[in-house]
């Protein structure tokens, strides 16, 4: 019987550990370059900027379901940009990028599934929309009182341009 007990917790510890590296080996690479001034309205070529770069949806409730709200981001350089992947910080939102009126997405949370390159080209002065889609559900009953947020979208350029948002989430 000690013997099957500790066959147990052996397997199970194996599990965890193959489960944390798959998540390690699936996450985004990361960056090189200093992505602090990404989204500020440079003239740089190919460069995404947004007005709204945070969203606040206030009080939700579980019980209404999904929410949505779209971002509207702008290629404020003098080259077309190239959006490269774009993903979320959680398993809870996903986000679709409309642009030149293509839809790329929806994508989810890297470690979730798999978060593929779309090159969605966004030419020089044209508008894209990201629209993010929250699911107050996901995390259950413990998913309740104020809950923060990412999209983050990666360009060919290696910048970077991140959407928040947040929500309190009531039963």
């Amino acid at each position: 019987m000690n013997t099957q007990r500790k066959t147990v917790v052996t397997g199970a510890f194996l599990a965890i550990l193959i489960f944390i590296g798959l998540v390690w080996i699936a996450r985004p690479a990361p960056e090189e370059k200093n992505i602090a001034a990404a989204g500020t309205g440079s003239d740089e070529a190919g460069a995404l900027t947004t007005e709204e770069r945070a969203f606040d949806f206030g009080t939700i409730s579980m019980a209404a379901g999904e929410v949505r709200h779209t971002f509207l981001v702008k290629n404020g350089g003098t080259a077309a940009a190239t959006v490269k992947k774009m993903y979320t910080s959680c398993m809870c939102t996903t986000a679709t990028l409309t642009a030149d009126g293509k839809t790329f997405g929806p994508f989810g949370m890297p470690g979730h599934g798999f978060i593929p390159a779309i090159d969605a080209s966004i030419d020089a002065g044209a508008t894209a929309s990201v629209e993010v889609v929250f699911d107050p559900t996901a995390h259950g009953p413990a998913g309740v009182g104020t809950i923060e947020r990412i999209v983050r979208l990666e360009q060919a350029s290696g910048e970077a341009l991140e959407l928040h948002f947040r929500a309190f989430v009531t039963p």
